[in-house]
């Protein structure tokens, strides 16, 4: 075969490939906005009612800084673990009932690994329980003027009456980014270190494609593989939103394409984001069958973690020498990050409030709180609470660094990843875990006796 035959083979193989993924790309909503001007450069059924998955985490973000900027509570305040938020499914950080985590620290495990305990351990230490939380969560979208965004939980677990769009999405996301630029690198981040575990994050663009800095993935079987992403090139930054991709690969090659486009033109687009026509809150399609129908439990269980190059074009597109898609995330190469070290437990030094989840109390959203009354029994103890602490570490300083492994649960079935160390798991006796629960619901310090055995 002559070469000139190879090129034209490779050629059409490569329009064909690129015609596939438009085509699939089209199937599902999309949005690309200038973040500053708020103009549409390009939009897919952006209106339409999607489950956001945990591209939710961007609101709860959004609540959460919103309560800080009030007064309410600060970055370094530490929130408790509760029993309700540890028995969230994962994604997850799997910290016990009783552990403290600061909001700086939680929102950046939200960011990074998406966990659905943490999630709601923000959602009760700013609001007091998960409903009080999906209030607020649901009268900042009415502030930000959402019109497809209803919200009952603070990490996108699927419920049927949670529901976004592409065009809400992005708004939250422009939101984000000009409302709270001090916290903007939180989106950015591409590993955490947490003692001597590393954890990657998703997103597929951080690392890879030039001027990426973040903002959030989302999967479940119902909503597909969602992504809000930003980028910035030549001083102009643009938000990208793909929902319902059929694969992690998928969204983040569309989300290329998209800034590809919309960095090479500069063009007057279609009009306000403000301006799309909404059909309003209404039900959202379920992806299930052809997201998660063919695939088993553990791939499913997997399907986040997909994110290590773009798209390709198969066994032929190998041998006929052909590029993925994309130059940038396509590329084979590893992307490799330093991590950003979060801890557990309280900063050192810290004597504010510690929050705790606060059902029984009234709905918290009053315009007239401007600080966190000392007095408010929501608030446990101007000291941390005790933590279920090794024996190594009993006697010492129940820094993070300290109170790491006994406050982290890792499963059996965890595979090792990079640089983490496991976490040996024993059972808790149950007159300390009885102990544990009244620590949580009294202001009291309680001071459990030393366990007969390791833990």
């Amino acid at each position: 075969m002559s070469s000139s035959q190879i090129e034209k083979i490779r050629a059409w193989v490569c329009v064909v490939g690129l015609a596939l993924v438009a085509s699939s790309a089209s199937a599902t909503p999309s949005l690309l906005i200038d973040a500053d001007s708020g103009q549409v450069l390009s939009e897919e059924q952006a209106t339409a009612n999607w489950y956001p998955a945990s591209l939710t985490k961007l609101m709860t973000a959004y609540v959460a800084l919103d309560a800080v900027r009030a007064g309410r509570l600060t970055m370094d305040t530490p929130i408790v673990m509760s029993a309700h938020a540890a028995r969230m499914p994962p994604s997850k950080m799997g910290f016990r009932p009783g552990t403290q985590v600061t909001l700086d620290n939680a929102l950046k495990m939200l960011m990074v690994k998406s966990p659905n305990d943490v999630a709601v351990l923000v959602a009760e230490g700013v609001s007091g329980s998960v409903e009080a939380f999906a209030d607020e969560m649901n009268a900042a979208a009415r502030k930000l003027g959402l019109r497809e965004s209803h919200f009952v939980n603070p990490n996108g677990l699927a419920d049927a009456r949670q529901v976004s769009s592409a065009r809400d999405m992005a708004m939250i996301a422009r939101a984000l980014l000009r409302d709270f630029p001090d916290e903007n690198d939180i989106y950015g981040i591409g590993a955490l270190q947490l003692g001597d575990r590393i954890i990657k994050g998703h997103n597929g663009l951080i690392g890879r494609y030039p001027g990426a800095n973040g903002m959030k993935t989302g999967f479940t079987c119902a909503a597909g593989f969602n992504i809000v992403a930003s980028a910035t090139q030549g001083g102009r930054r643009l938000i990208a939103v793909v929902l319902g991709a059929s694969s992690a690969k998928g969204r983040t090659a569309q989300a290329e394409a998209m800034f590809d486009r919309g960095f090479g033109s500069w063009g007057g687009g279609a009009g306000s984001i403000e301006s799309l026509d909404s059909p309003g809150i209404g039900p959202a399609p379920d992806m299930h069958q052809e997201i998660c129908s063919r695939r088993n439990r553990a791939a499913i269980a997997a399907a986040e973690e997909e994110e290590v190059s773009g798209p390709s074009f198969g066994i032929l597109g190998s041998l006929l020498g052909l590029p993925s898609q994309s130059g940038h995330v396509g590329s084979s190469e590893p992307v490799y990050f330093t991590p950003v070290p979060v801890f557990i437990g309280p900063k050192p030094g810290w004597t504010g409030p510690v929050l705790t989840a606060r059902s029984a109390q009234p709905h918290p959203v009053v315009a007239a709180v401007k600080t966190a009354p000392a007095n408010v029994s929501a608030y446990a103890t101007d000291k941390p609470q005790p933590l279920e602490v090794s024996p190594a570490s009993a006697e010492g300083d129940l820094s993070a660094p300290t109170v790491l492994q006994g406050a982290v649960k890792t499963p059996a079935s965890e595979p090792p990843t990079v640089a983490a160390a496991k976490v040996k798991k024993h059972p808790v006796p149950a007159k300390k875990a009885i102990l544990a629960k009244a620590a949580l619901k009294s202001p009291k310090k309680i001071v459990p006796p030393a366990p007969a055995a390791p833990h």
